[in-house]
């Protein structure tokens, strides 16, 4: 069996786990990681290149993007211009479609494939609301995030001028209403003032209510927890009070990660074109023989 040759760019808290993910994949090669810099390299990365430019890596069928979403766009086309599939967990829910159209130009230019917002929500999220739809066309699905930590939204509010360290917490109040508990360690002479107006003016926050907070310690209050809660009520065919409900707890970098790697490997049957999870076969997910999957999970 020929492995798929994986990258990984960006060593934070996805990336990290995406080498546990690929490490435990039978039909993955880890190609290696791609980092701002080769200074100070984890020990877990000694048996691995590590590189500041993925075309030291050679030969690359995809690279797994673990970089902030406002950096996904630059890196995926970069990539798809060498020839290089992509995949992301892009979180910012209302540009993913101009995302997606972006991509699909310079994928199809480029004979490449791009899975875009392929983390747990969007991403697997996304196929169970699409899912609870096909079951009840009418209806309303409330999708309830949390308690836990954000991460898209935690290194939006790193990304402020002032905060030393950040951490963003959702809170779910029912009926897909959430509240951000947002705590910061301000650096020395910045104004909390300024650093809330700052964070409730971004597109992560700004649909929210959302409070801001100084702390002595981000890391005395973190911890990487997450959940969801997803809820439809809705009519099959004309019978109506059909409910369907979806709950899980994870840790969320983690299971990102382990999305992100079942992505690339979908990537990799799919024609030229950008996608997001909903637009490919449940299938094309999984690794192992088509026709023992049909048998085992039909």
């Amino acid at each position: 069996m020929n492995k798929i040759k994986a990258a990984i760019v960006g060593y934070g808290n996805i990336g990290q786990f995406v080498l546990d993910a690929l490490r435990e994949a039978p039909d993955f090669e880890i190609a290696g990681v791609v980092r701002r810099s080769v200074a100070n390299i984890p020990a877990e990365l000694a048996a691995y290149k590590v590189v500041t430019n993925i075309d030291e890596l050679g030969a690359v069928d995809v690279a797994i993007l673990c970089t902030p979403s406002r950096e996904c766009e630059k890196y995926a086309k970069e990539y798809l211009a060498k020839g290089i599939n992509t995949v992301d967990s892009f979180d910012i829910h209302s540009l993913i479609p101009q995302l997606r159209r972006d991509l699909d130009d310079v994928a199809k230019a480029n004979g490449k494939v791009a899975v875009i917002s392929a983390g747990w929500d969007p991403g697997s999220d996304s196929v169970v609301r699409a899912l609870m739809q096909a079951a009840a066309p009418k209806g309303i699905t409330y999708t309830n995030f949390g308690p836990g930590m954000s991460m898209g939204h935690t290194v939006c509010v790193k990304s402020k001028p002032g905060v030393k360290n950040a951490l963003s917490m959702t809170i779910p109040l029912g009926t897909g209403i959430h509240r951000r508990m947002v705590y910061v360690e301000l650096e020395e002479g910045a104004r909390l003032e300024d650093v809330a107006a700052a964070v409730k003016q971004d597109p992560y926050f700004a649909s929210d209510e959302t409070h801001v907070m100084a702390v002595k310690s981000v890391d005395e209050v973190k911890d990487m927890g997450h959940g969801v809660n997803m809820v439809r009520k809705g009519v099959s065919g004309i019978t109506q009070n059909q409910r369907f409900e979806f709950n899980m707890s994870i840790n969320n970098p983690a299971l990102t990660a382990q999305i992100l790697v079942s992505a690339a490997r979908a990537a990799m049957r799919q024609a030229p074109g950008a996608y997001t999870m909903i637009e490919i076969p449940v299938i094309n997910f999984l690794a192992g023989d088509r026709d023992e999957l049909i048998a085992h999970l039909v």
